[in-house]
C-alpha cells in the first residue's frame, strides 16, 4: 500500500543503504597489468614496425612506473583483500596521471588512444562512491584540457602535417562530454544494481523469517497431534485413580488439580491445532482463499481500524497453498493499509474461470503523486526522515510475483484512499485446477473419472 514499516528484527541494519566503495585488490591489479601490456605493445608496434620516431625512453619509464606501483601493491596486499573507497580512488587517479604523461609524450589528443581516459572514470563509476567518481572525472577533464594545449607533437610520416585546430577542439569536446556522460550513466546503472541487490537480500531475509515461522507452526501442529494420545491416556488413568480415593483425602485433592491441568493442556493443544498459521502441516497448508483473507483480517484489524472482507462471487472459491510468499506479501500490504486508514480497510475478492483478483483499499490520504509511478521499486519511501528503508512495497511485490501475481497501484479518488489490485491467473494459484485447466482429481476420484459414462 504505502511504504512498509521495516522492523529491525527483519531487516538487518547493514542493509540500510547499498554497499559501495570496495574493490578487490586482484581486480585493479589485473586491469593495470592489461593496461601496461597494452601500452607496451602499442609503443613497440608504432616505433619498430611503423617506424614512428617516438621518445621511447621517457615513454618506457612511464610504463615502468605503472608496473612498479603494481608490484608495490602486490608486496603489501593479498590478492583476496579489498581496497576501500579512498585507496581505490587514489590508484585510479594514478592511472589517469600515468596515461596523461604517456599521451603527452605521444601526441596528446592527436593520439587515438586518448579515448582510454574514459576507462578509469567508468571503472570508478561502477564500483566507487559518487564523490570519488566526480573527483576522478574532474581529474580526467583537467588532464584532457591540458593535453589539448601542451603535448609533444606526434611524428607523422608526412613532414609538416598537422591536424586542423577545429578538429583538435572537437576531440576535446567529445572526450569531455563522453567522460561526463559515461561517469554519471555508469554510476547510475551501477547504483541501481547495488540497490536492487540490497533490496533482494532484504526480501530474502523477510521470506526466511516467514518460513521459519511457518516451520515452527508446523512443529506446533505436529506436537498437538502427537501429544493428544498420551495426554488422553494420562487423563484416563488420573480419573480412575480419582474415583478410588476418599473425597476428603489429600490424594483426591491432588488428583483433581492434576485433572484440571490436563484439561488446560488439552485446550492449549486444541488451540495450536486450530491455528491456521501452522504453515507446513498438511492439514492447514491448503485452504480456500476467502478463509485465508478472513484469518488475515482478524489478525490485522484492531479497535481503531476494521478490516472488512467482501467476496464477490457465487461459486466455490479457489483452493490455495498457504505459502510464506503469499502470507508475507499480503500481510505486509494489509498491515500497511491499516496504518494509513482512518477507519476501514476493504479486502474485495473475486474470481472467474481465468483470473483471481484481490483489491486492498484504505480510506486514508492515498498515494503521493510523486511516488505513485515508482511504487514497487526499492527504497521508495513516503515517510522522509522516518528512518525506514522504503523496502516494504518492493518486498511485497517481489514475494507476490513469485506466486504468479501482478500488482497495480492507484488512488481511488482524490482524498479517498489508496488501492492495490493483485491479480493471478487462476490456473497458477488454484490447486483445484490442473495444468490443462481441468478440475484436478485425486485419490478415489481418479478411477471414477477414468471410467466416465461407460
Amino acid at each position: 500500500m504505502h511504504t512498509m514499516m521495516m522492523s529491525s528484527r527483519i531487516t538487518p541494519t547493514g542493509l540500510s543503504r547499498p554497499a559501495m566503495g570496495r574493490v578487490r585488490v586482484r581486480t585493479l591489479l589485473l586491469i593495470r597489468w592489461l593496461a601496461i601490456f597494452g601500452q607496451l605493445a602499442a609503443l613497440l608496434v608504432i616505433n619498430k614496425l611503423m617506424a614512428y620516431d617516438l621518445p621511447m625512453l621517457p615513454a618506457m619509464a612511464t610504463i615502468a612506473a605503472s608496473a612498479t606501483v603494481n608490484l608495490w601493491i602486490l608486496a603489501r596486499h593479498k590478492l583476496s583483500e579489498w581496497h576501500h573507497d579512498g585507496a581505490a580512488a587514489i590508484y585510479l587517479a594514478f592511472d589517469i596521471l600515468q596515461l596523461a604523461a604517456l599521451l603527452y609524450l605521444t601526441g596528446g589528443l592527436d593520439n587515438p588512444f586518448a579515448l582510454l581516459f574514459l576507462v578509469p572514470v567508468t571503472i570508478s563509476a561502477t564500483i566507487l562512491s559518487l564523490r570519488s567518481t566526480i573527483l576522478l572525472g574532474l581529474l580526467a577533464l583537467v588532464c584532457v584540457s591540458l593535453l589539448a594545449l601542451f603535448h609533444l607533437p606526434l611524428p607523422w610520416p608526412a613532414p609538416g602535417f598537422e591536424l586542423p585546430q577545429i578538429y583538435a577542439a572537437a576531440i576535446w569536446v567529445s572526450l569531455t562530454l563522453g567522460t561526463v556522460f559515461l561517469m554519471f550513466y555508469a554510476w547510475r546503472v551501477a547504483e541501481e544494481t547495488r540497490r536492487m541487490a540490497d533490496a533482494l537480500a532484504a526480501t530474502q531475509a523477510h521470506l526466511s523469517q516467514e518460513r521459519e515461522l511457518s516451520a515452527l507452526g508446523g512443529l506446533a501442529a505436529a506436537a498437538a497431534h502427537e501429544l493428544g494420545t498420551p495426554l488422553g491416556t494420562i487423563a484416563l488413568i488420573s480419573n480412575e485413580l480419582l474415583h478410588t480415593q476418599p473425597l476428603d483425602s489429600e490424594a483426591h485433592t491432588d488428583l483433581e488439580i492434576l485433572n484440571g491441568e490436563i484439561v488446560r493442556c488439552r485446550e492449549i493443544l486444541a488451540s495450536l491445532a486450530r491455528n491456521p498459521s501452522a504453515g507446513t502441516d498438511p492439514a492447514v497448508s491448503k485452504m480456500t482463499f476467502d478463509a485465508l483473507l478472513t484469518d488475515m483480517a482478524a489478525r490485522y484489524g484492531d479497535a481503531d481500524t476494521t478490516v472488512v472482507v467482501t467476496v464477490k462471487a457465487n461459486v466455490d472459491p479457489p483452493l490455495i497453498k498457504r505459502s510464506p510468499e503469499l502470507v508475507q506479501g499480503l500481510g505486509n500490504l494489509i498491515e500497511n493499509a491499516t496504518e494509513f486508514a482512518q477507519d476501514q480497510v476493504d479486502l474485495e475478492f473475486t474470481w472467474g474461470e481465468d483470473q483471481v483478483e484481490l483489491s486492498i483499499s484504505d480510506d486514508g490520504p492515498g498515494f503521493a503523486a510523486n511516488i505513485l509511478g515508482l511504487l514497487g521499486d526499492p527504497y521508495i519511501s513516503t515517510r522522509p526522515g522516518s528512518g525506514r528503508m522504503g523496502l516494504g512495497v518492493f518486498i511485497s511485490k517481489t514475494l507476490l510475483e513469485r506466486t504468479g501475481a501482478s500488482l497495480h497501484f492507484f488512488n481511488r479518488r482524490q482524498g479517498l484512499g489508496a488501492t492495490v489490485v493483485i491479480r493471478w491467473p487462476r490456473h497458477i494459484i488454484d490447486l483445484s485446477i490442473d495444468n490443462f485447466g481441468n478440475g484436478a482429481v485425486e485419490g478415489g476420484q481418479l478411477q471414477q473419472a477414468s471410467q466416465g459414462e461407460y
